[in-house]
């Protein structure tokens, strides 16, 4: 490997990093603060997800919970339009 694609690699990984844990901890700040942690916190894990496979499993992680989320949330809907209430 070239002496420039190697400086092009680890500056792109520091670059990443940096970029990407900002955007996280900010993130993580604004789930006590009021602001829309639910978008940069994902945004952030994308981000680091560029570089770090640890940041695609989070990722896929938060994906995954937010679908069935949405899943449940869309059944609960369904449920209650026709006069359908759950027990418990």
């Amino acid at each position: 490997m070239r002496p420039a694609q190697q400086t092009y690699k680890i500056v792109k990984r520091v670059l990443v990093t940096v970029v990407g844990m900002t955007v996280l901890l900010t993130g993580l700040v604004l789930v006590f603060v009021p602001g829309p942690a639910i978008v940069v916190v994902p945004l952030g894990l994308g981000i680091l997800s560029i570089e770090y496979a640890w940041a695609r499993s989070w990722l896929k992680k938060i994906r995954v919970k937010i679908s069935s989320s949405n899943a449940e949330t869309r059944v609960k809907r369904n449920e209650q339009r026709r006069g359908h209430y759950p027990s418990g």
